[in-house]
């Protein structure tokens, strides 16, 4: 089922309201999930966490519980109190955050100690030198019951023209793109237990997405027409929850806000916005490519 239109590899952000559809209902940071807790014990890191008891029916796993995977917490907590939610990481650095939203932490385990009825993947890949092989260990930790979803990318797609694009487009061939290999075999590992992928636009919000990065730089060498498309972090969870409550398998599903922008479009929101202390100068090839237009010359 499509969620959306013409994608590219490239997030942005525009400062407007979310929009919501059947698959993603639609920002703020994660609140602390109150839930209580049993016992507490120590994990590899010396730090006190929560020992995971007997695993219910809505408990849920999130393996690379970072921006994307505490929204998702968080809504995931809403809609069903009772539940635990558990986090999987590579380092220890981050255990004390999780703990205070709730989510009892581990360490990525070699061999699965607990099987979840719902499993996230959110880590990106650029932390490990398997990526495929990440996917396959958290599929271990899966039940076969609720869902497993993986979080990719729009990137797999081979459209990169301003063209329309949708979930059943040609992806990239393999071996064009390093970036995107990884991708496409993460994805078939997650495909090839039952479980569903979906490949998310850019994701943005406010102090994060390409925005923030091109406000930095002021003045970016890229062509301000090309076309991207987006999706705020907090409709990407929604989406995420909507496909996983709907216990689907094998399903390929495409997430974006169906309004894409230029990237000038994008930077001109900024802009106007009154959010940032600093102003965004401009595309330099748009100023080069159109500096004769406009009568100047060279000196």
């Amino acid at each position: 089922m499509a969620v959306g239109v013409s994608t590219t590899p490239n997030p942005a952000i525009i400062l407007r309201p979310r929009h919501c559809f059947p698959l993603s209902p639609s920002a703020s940071s994660p609140a602390s999930l109150p839930f209580l807790r049993p016992q507490r014990i120590l994990n590899d890191g010396g730090l006190k966490i929560t020992s995971p008891g007997v695993i219910g029916q809505n408990d849920l796993l999130i393996v690379g519980p970072g921006v994307l995977g505490r929204i998702v917490a968080e809504k995931w907590h809403k809609e069903h109190p009772a539940c635990q939610i558990f986090g999987y990481t590579m380092t220890t650095d981050h255990h004390d955050e999780l703990i205070k939203l709730g989510i009892i932490p581990s360490l990525k385990k070699s061999e699965p100690t607990n099987k979840f009825p719902f499993v996230i993947f959110c880590a990106p890949p650029t932390r490990t030198p398997d990526y495929p092989g990440d996917v396959r260990l958290a599929a271990s930790n899966w039940s076969g019951e609720g869902s497993f979803l993986f979080t990719s990318s729009s990137a797999v797609y081979d459209c990169s023209d301003n063209g329309f694009c949708n979930e059943d487009s040609p992806v990239v061939p393999v071996g064009r793109s390093p970036r995107t290999d990884v991708l496409l075999k993460a994805e078939n590992e997650a495909l090839d237990i039952g479980g569903c992928v979906v490949r998310l636009a850019g994701l943005y919000k406010e102090d994060r997405g390409a925005h923030v990065y091109w406000l930095d730089k002021g003045t970016v060498d890229a062509l301000p027409d090309h076309v991207l498309n987006l999706i705020h972090y907090e409709d990407a969870a929604s989406l995420s929850i909507a496909i996983m409550k709907k216990k689907l398998r094998g399903q390929v599903f495409l997430g974006c806000d169906n309004h894409p922008l230029s990237r000038q479009e994008i930077m001109d929101h900024v802009n106007r916005s009154g959010k940032f202390s600093k102003k965004f100068l401009g595309f330099t090839v748009w100023y080069f490519r159109n500096r004769w237009s406009i009568g100047e010359e060279d000196e």
